[in-house]
């Protein structure tokens, strides 16, 4: 069985009680597109993503009024200083997730301790972040929009079906696999 485990679900769930609770999510800063207008056909590019907010603090992110794109989107928005996240490292950062489809931070580790994602790669995360992860270095952040087949698909653990991730990502610390 693929593996669909949400960053954080566990650890998360347990210290927040957030687990797929939509009715604590807060709705982000991003614009709420028009209402009753037709779909739109215009695929997003990583550039349509709008994220402010500096390194080590909560992003503010503005999705934008366009169609996701069945692949992985990945945006460095801060190159990063230390070491990079490779195959098999451990990589300790801190995420925010919205939801493409209504705009609504639906998870966070800013504010709360960082979370570990152990043998990135291979690790019990989505398969977004297991692939988005690689490459990022310390003090780094990156923008990863992850397509429903690399994150829940038919959904789970909060997610609405086929819905898209948007998810902001610091690269606190990157350990070296032992």
């Amino acid at each position: 069985m693929r593996n669909v485990l949400l960053i954080a679900s566990l650890a998360l769930v347990a210290a927040t009680g957030l687990a797929g609770c939509g009715s604590s999510a807060q709705p982000s800063t991003a614009s709420s597109g028009s209402t009753g207008a037709a779909a739109p056909t215009t695929p997003c590019k990583a550039d349509d993503f709008k994220v402010a907010g500096d390194f080590g603090a909560a992003p503010k992110v503005e999705i934008p009024a366009c169609k996701p794109t069945g692949e992985l989107v990945i945006k460095d928005l801060v190159q990063g200083t230390g070491a990079e996240v490779k195959a098999g490292t451990t990589a300790t950062v801190n995420y925010q997730l919205t939801t493409f489809s209504d705009k609504k931070v639906l998870d966070t580790s800013f504010g709360k301790k960082p979370f570990d994602v152990e043998n990135v790669g291979q690790a019990p995360v989505i398969d977004g972040w297991n692939e988005g992860l690689v490459g990022l270095k310390e003090n780094g952040r990156r923008l990863l929009v992850v397509p429903p087949a690399k994150g829940y698909g038919q959904g789970g653990q909060g997610i609405k079906a086929n819905e898209t991730l948007v998810f902001v990502i610091d690269g606190v610390k990157v350990t070296p696999a032992a």
